[in-house]
């Protein structure tokens, strides 16, 4: 049978074990909500990546209509210079600026097509990438508010649960509490273990026969017995 000072102190554990659950989850609120937030900037910048591509091309686009312009205007120029010359030897180079011209032309104007159907294809990739990403940002959202929400609730949680454990700590000894809130503050939880097979429940390893039967003592003295190896407090479960 348990002393009184160890039910006293299992309580005490128990509550603390509640309170920190709650304070562990807290923690963990901002980092996911961060988590998330990056998540939420990688899918904008996907759709950005894809907004470029198609301005880029579209750039190029109006740097080879410029280009086809140019050519067109020469093209035109060296017609008229042709008209005009009486030597040969004027007009058939004229004619041989003429043919190169109308050349570059229609490379060009393959340029542009192909640049049309990849500025079509850029802007299925841009539309299907920001539907995509709306649709995902808007759940990512929707988790953030969530975890805000519980966040906001933990808060009130954690009040309410520190609040049990201070009710638990009045009836406990102080020397108890002493030891107590030392293994506490060394983060030994659970401090208060049992027993089993000889060995400690903390730390899994074998006790003293000293520790061993201190752990069996009904006496004031023998109420807190620790495990040699960790210092839990150790009770002997029958």
């Amino acid at each position: 049978m348990l002393s009184p000072t160890l039910e006293l102190l299992l309580i005490l554990q128990d509550r603390d074990s509640k309170r920190l659950g709650v304070e562990s989850q807290l923690k963990a609120v901002p980092a996911e909500i961060a988590a998330i937030e990056r998540t939420i900037a990688a899918e904008n910048a996907a759709i950005e990546a894809a907004r470029v591509e198609q301005r880029t091309l579209e750039v190029q686009k109006k740097d080879i209509e410029t280009q086809i312009g140019g050519a067109n205007d020469r093209l035109n120029k060296y017609r008229t210079q042709q008209s005009a010359v009486r030597k040969n030897e004027e007009y058939q180079a004229l004619g041989h600026e003429i043919e190169t011209t109308q050349t570059l032309i229609g490379d060009l104007e393959g340029k542009e097509l192909e640049i049309m159907y990849a500025i079509d294809e850029a802007k299925k990739r841009f539309l299907a990438a920001e539907t995509i990403a709306k649709s995902n940002i808007s759940g990512y959202n929707t988790r953030i508010n969530g975890l805000k929400e519980r966040e906001k609730n933990l808060k009130v949680e954690i009040e309410s649960a520190k609040k049990d454990v201070e009710m638990a700590r009045v009836p406990v000894a102080v020397p108890a509490a002493r030891i107590y809130d030392r293994l506490l503050a060394r983060n030994m939880m659970p401090i208060v273990v049992a027993i089993r097979g000889g060995k400690c429940g903390g730390c899994h390893l074998k006790v003293s026969s000293d520790s061993d039967s201190a752990s069996r003592g009904s006496s004031a003295i023998a109420e807190i017995a620790n495990c040699d190896q960790c210092g839990r407090i150790i009770f002997f479960e029958s």
